[in-house]
């Protein structure tokens, strides 16, 4: 640990990942390797049988989520293999069900590790958080609000790594839609500040790590006070 920063377990991690000869990596050691930097996510567990599920359930509170954890299953949704918001034993067991059901459906060579199973977060303002590697510039820092503010209007903004705080604030404050993070229509504003700190963590992970060639948290719910990471992707070299 060097400042609250386990480099060690993202080292194992990404030894593990190409030890198997993959550059993608799954949902739940992409979370890791961000919560290993300090990053908060939600709770979660991986279960692999109904009764460790509702464990699992039970551990990181009700309301929970439920995806499917494989190597061979990027596009979770499009294998429905994701159901939300679920509070009730009887609602996570069928829904456990039909994840490992829908999954071997939409691939039945898929190698199935198990079922996240992951608190759902009262959803507030999203906002993406990502990096790319360049081959001229090296890795490109990228932040912009989510939803439709990044899919239609494209409203992001980029930093070459490695970035300082100032850097940080500067990505924020100059999106078009900035203002929407200050708070509209008697919401409170979002904690700027939690989102530079995640902006500085990425630049400081991707750095320690150069084999990282791509990475998106998408979305990030940030708060009157903190942020958090839902869902992160990483793909390296």
């Amino acid at each position: 640990m060097l400042g609250g920063i386990s480099i060690d377990k993202v080292k194992k991690i990404l030894e593990s990942v190409r030890a198997e000869g993959r550059t993608a990596l799954m949902e739940h050691e992409a979370t890791e390797i961000i919560k290993a930097y300090g990053i908060e996510v939600p709770k979660e567990g991986i279960a692999t049988s109904e009764s460790e599920v509702l464990k699992i359930a039970r551990h990181v509170e009700y309301p929970v989520a439920l995806k499917i954890e494989s190597p061979d299953i990027q596009h979770k949704t499009d294998a429905g293999a994701v159901f939300l918001n679920l509070s009730k034993a009887e609602d996570i067991l069928e829904a456990y069900r039909k994840v490992l059901e829908n999954s071997k459906k939409y691939n039945p060579n898929a190698d199935l590790r198990g079922v996240i199973v992951q608190h759902m977060m009262p959803k507030k303002r999203e906002v993406i958080i990502g990096v790319s590697k360049d081959k001229q510039f090296g890795h490109v820092v990228m932040f912009g609000l989510g939803g439709i503010f990044v899919e239609v209007l494209k409203d992001v903004s980029f930093r070459i790594v490695p970035i300082e705080k100032e850097d940080a604030y500067s990505m924020i404050y100059e999106i078009r839609s900035y203002q929407m993070l200050c708070g509209v229509r008697g919401e409170k504003p979002s904690d700027i500040d939690a989102l530079v700190d995640i902006i500085m963590k990425i630049s400081n992970l991707v750095s320690d790590f150069p084999e990282i060639k791509e990475l998106d948290i998408n979305p990030v719910f940030v708060y009157e006070n903190g942020a958090v990471a839902v869902d992160a992707l990483i793909v390296i070299d």
